[in-house]
């Protein structure tokens, strides 16, 4: 009994804890929205704290584009071909693609889940012209009011979708308003650093914790120097392939604060690897959150729409039978939140990100004696650390990375990844990539990633990708 009660105790204490914290970042985002007001008006007082590159000047939006549209993750265009411009309008074309190969081995394995049940890990070796984006972007009345159409295409899960989103910079720093495709902001990686990744797609921690994409409406700026903010409210943690007939009413919410105290920039996008070989020592300091009491948006009996959310053996949350026999998770409260920290000096990046998600206040469905089997919530964190380092600036890097997973079901899933990228055009925009895993159990599973549910094994993938 007095087990139970301990147990009890720290559950209630863990909860409580993450609560306050998601409490003090929605505070802290309020100060820094009614301290934008002042700072705007005193603008042109502030210096710029600018990092100048092979690559051009950097603030975090580029110097010469004052209005850039840099705030949608994956939506946001490469610079692009201007096709017109005036006073009044501007329309850019920009185009990424990506073409992979990749071979998940041992071909044929299987694993058992959480509960000890037989699963097979569906591995793939196969060629694709794996993603497309095309983006068609500028402004219109004013360089302030920004606009964006994506087409993204995946070959692999043969989906093409068309998003939109629409900015309006109140200020050049302290203030910009976004409605549209948005991400949810919860970790890193879902800030804008795509395609500069490793490699093509994400590690294994980041693809396991991250919430997905949605439509919503946010806010950021940079309203002190060298330190930012981004607050959104979404529709739901993953809007890709969801219709608005099978949404609820929930919403999703996120915040994200940075702060980059030597340079005021982490390169461009403030993607992976020091690229542009600075000569300063450049730094960035994060944390973010999201919360969403999150649907299964389909009905008991058929498979379930929402697929973003997985536990730590890889299974859907929602998928019927995921937590106990027979029984559905109909809604769930989803908490998660990371921090990160990196450096970047003559061309080595060194970085490190720690996640925590809590799901809880399960809506079950299913025979009661297997729903008093479920447990009441799913506490997991664990975290990535990664290095790279230009061997021949512009042309090669090498780099290394591990993930690491401590979950409630005690598989403390695994990888280590290495690999190296030649840039023949001795620019970031053209990449030739080759990538290999080692991963232990995975947790992480979809078909445009390097990773499937329940895999123990090696991955090699070499693939080819450009931005322009």
């Amino acid at each position: 009994m007095e087990n139970i009660m301990l147990v009890s105790n720290m559950e209630a204490l863990r909860k409580k804890a993450f609560s306050r914290k998601r409490s003090d970042l929605y505070l802290f985002l309020i100060f820094i929205i009614l301290l934008s007001g002042k700072i705007t008006a005193q603008e042109a007082n502030v210096p710029d704290d600018t990092v100048k590159t092979d690559e051009g000047v950097f603030v975090g939006i580029v110097e010469d584009r004052a209005f850039e549209n840099t705030t949608a993750g994956e939506f946001t265009p490469g610079k692009g071909f201007t096709v017109f411009k005036n006073n009044l309008a501007s329309l850019n074309i920009s185009v990424y693609g990506l073409a992979r190969y990749i071979n998940q081995m041992p071909g044929n394995q299987a694993f058992e889940d959480h509960l000890g049940r037989p699963r097979v890990a569906d591995t793939r070796n196969d060629i694709w012209w794996h993603r497309t984006f095309i983006w068609i972007s500028g402004y219109f009345y004013t360089p302030r009011l920004r606009y964006t159409i994506s087409v993204w295409g995946l070959a692999a899960t043969n989906q093409v979708l068309l998003f939109g989103n629409l900015q309006y910079a109140v200020s050049r720093r302290a203030m910009t308003l976004g409605v549209g495709i948005v991400p949810n902001v919860g970790t890193r990686s879902m800030q804008g650093p795509w395609p500069y990744f490793l490699s093509s797609d994400r590690l294994l921690a980041e693809e396991f914790f991250r919430p997905g994409f949605t439509s919503g409406a946010w806010i950021t700026g940079e309203p002190l120097p060298r330190f930012r903010y981004w607050a959104m409210v979404g529709n739901n943690l993953s809007q890709l392939g969801i219709t608005a007939s099978q949404m609820s009413r929930d919403l999703s919410t996120g915040i994200s604060i940075w702060w980059m105290p030597t340079t005021g920039e982490f390169g461009p996008r403030g993607g992976y690897g020091d690229f542009e070989i600075h000569k300063t020592l450049a730094t960035r300091f994060g944390a973010s959150f999201v919360h969403c009491r999150e649907d299964r948006q389909s009905q008991v009996g058929s498979a379930s729409a929402e697929t973003q959310v997985k536990i730590s053996d890889g299974i859907l949350f929602y998928e019927t039978g995921a937590l106990a026999d027979d029984v559905t998770v109909l809604k769930a409260n989803f908490d998660q939140g990371a921090i990160d920290a990196g450096i970047k000096y003559k061309g080595l990046h060194l970085q490190v990100e720690y996640y925590f998600r809590n799901l809880s206040k399960f809506d079950l469905d299913g025979p009661p004696d297997q729903i008093s089997t479920v447990p009441t919530s799913i506490f997991d964190h664990g975290f990535y650390a990664l290095a790279s380092y230009e061997l021949k600036p512009r042309a090669y890097q090498v780099y290394a990375s591990t993930s690491r997973i401590y979950d409630d079901f005690n598989r403390k899933p695994w990888d280590i990844a290495g690999g190296l990228n030649y840039y023949p055009a001795g620019t970031r925009s053209l990449r030739l990539n080759l990538h290999v895993i080692y991963v232990d159990k995975s947790p992480a599973s979809s078909s445009f990633s390097f990773y499937i549910n329940g895999q123990t094994g090696t991955t090699i993938s070499t693939g080819v990708d450009f931005l322009f």
